[in-house]
């Protein structure tokens, strides 16, 4: 059975829809574990619940954070590797071992609001400044830049006159939550 390795920093809303499309068979793989790099990550909460092996990396340390991750990585040998949520840049010997295997879900329609510093509520305000009158989700490759990889799927979701950061990001974040599994069952069950 093929292996997933999810890395999550946050609640794990997208881990969750990972998860449930594993247990409906719907993904047909094994979610091998998840590494998480704040140890207060409710992704972690999630893992536990469905006995699923986790791991605390913390990242304060690029190089620590590198050799661990690719030990664990190689401990669990993923067919893909599912950045969902994780706000850390893999580190480059990661990405190039695993080339065409990391994928990562983002708030926005790559390549418009991508990179360093564009994730959750700075993506949404961002947009909504903009006037921009849809936004979305993207799923894409993972390469040694922040959001460059090949896009592999968006979704879009309109902009409404009376948005704010947080109930546009609640309805982006609902489509995150179909897109990333539908991404997955893609590359996985081939």
């Amino acid at each position: 059975m093929k292996k997933l390795v999810v890395l999550a920093s946050g609640s794990g809303s997208n881990f969750q829809s990972i998860i449930n499309s594993v247990e409906s068979g719907e993904i047909r793989a094994e979610i091998a574990g998840l590494v998480v790099n704040k140890k207060t990550a409710g992704a972690v909460d999630r893992a536990e619940s469905h006995n699923i092996p986790n791991r605390f990396i913390p990242a304060d340390d690029p190089h620590l954070f590198a050799r661990k991750l690719d030990f664990q990585l190689d401990e669990w040998d993923p067919d893909l590797i599912i950045l969902a949520g994780f706000l850390k840049k893999i580190p480059d010997n990661i990405v190039q071992k695993y080339s065409g295997k990391i994928i990562n879900i983002h708030p926005a329609l790559l390549p418009k609001y991508g990179g360093k510093g564009f994730y959750g509520e700075h993506v949404h305000k961002t947009v909504l400044k903009s006037g921009d009158s849809q936004t979305g989700c993207t799923v894409h490759f993972v390469n040694e830049k922040y959001d460059d990889g090949d896009i592999i799927a968006q979704k879009k979701v309109l902009v409404h006159p009376d948005d704010t950061a947080e109930t546009l990001a609640k309805r982006v974040l609902k489509e995150e939550h179909k897109l990333l599994p539908a991404v997955i069952k893609q590359l996985i069950n081939r």
